[in-house]
């Protein structure tokens, strides 16, 4: 891996290869900080270093944290699919005993916590927690393997700086993963909520909770407060879930 210490080994496994958009007139610097290229128009690109990445600003995409999460999840797609196929009413063995137990543990779970009628629920869940598993798993691969091999490929024949070949493997090390699965969960929250108790129904659970009295007139003093509570809970459970589910050990 292209560092001369250990402080710089450290700092090129926290980078993510990242694509955006540099503005025009955008100074391009090498790893000694000697100015490479002076942009002429807005351009779309992959980023250098990470002052690159942070300039491109929001509209910019970290190529390799989500092809990593597109892949396994249609690795575990395709996983279901073949045990689907192969499933039968005697006892399973092998992998397909290893898929049961935990389609029974998922279950099992949901089963505990989620007491009303639903088709989805379960399947949401098993797909989450088999997706994360999955992330998570890529832990176990040495850190160098797949970097050193796309910092190879992409300086053997696309001429890249060694320098700029930033490549992580695992997704669960990236916020913007965990916290893009956290708040589309958030969504299909209240998309259900809407669905089952209608748009008055889930307003008025933020409008009317926690603080509950059958005086009309306490019940719209209390509803400023109930609103503010209430909206901080609701805004604080995806970021609490997409921390907990970031791989801490991999980012610092």
């Amino acid at each position: 891996m292209a560092a001369s210490s250990a402080s710089e080994y450290i700092k090129h496994h926290l980078g993510n290869l990242t694509y955006g958009r540099l503005p025009e007139g955008y100074e391009r610097l090498d790893h000694h900080g000697d100015v490479v290229e002076t942009l002429e128009t807005s351009t779309w690109t992959f980023a250098h270093n990470g002052q690159e990445a942070v300039d491109m600003g929001f509209m910019a995409f970290h190529v390799d944290s989500l092809a990593w999460a597109g892949g396994l999840g249609i690795i575990m797609c395709l996983m279901f699919w073949l045990v689907a196929r192969k499933a039968t009413a005697g006892v399973p063995s092998g992998f397909m005993n290893f898929m049961e137990s935990i389609i029974e543990f998922v279950d099992n779970q949901v089963r505990d916590t989620f007491h009303g009628k639903s088709k989805l629920i379960a399947p949401l869940s098993l797909v989450i927690f088999c997706w994360v598993f999955l992330m998570n798993l890529m832990d176990l691969i040495p850190v160098d393997l797949f970097p050193k091999l796309f910092e190879w490929t992409m300086v053997t024949f696309f001429g890249w700086d060694a320098h700029q070949a930033y490549f992580k493997i695992v997704p669960t090390t990236d916020p913007n993963i965990t916290l893009a699965m956290s708040f589309s969960v958030m969504l299909l929250i209240i998309g259900f909520t809407v669905k089952a108790k209608g748009f008055g129904g889930f307003v008025g659970e933020l409008a009317f909770k926690p603080f509950e009295t059958d005086n009309i007139v306490l019940k719209f003093l209390l509803l400023p407060v109930n609103l503010v509570l209430e909206t901080i809970s609701l805004l604080s459970k995806p970021v609490s879930l997409g921390l907990r589910l970031l791989d801490r050990k991999s980012v610092v």
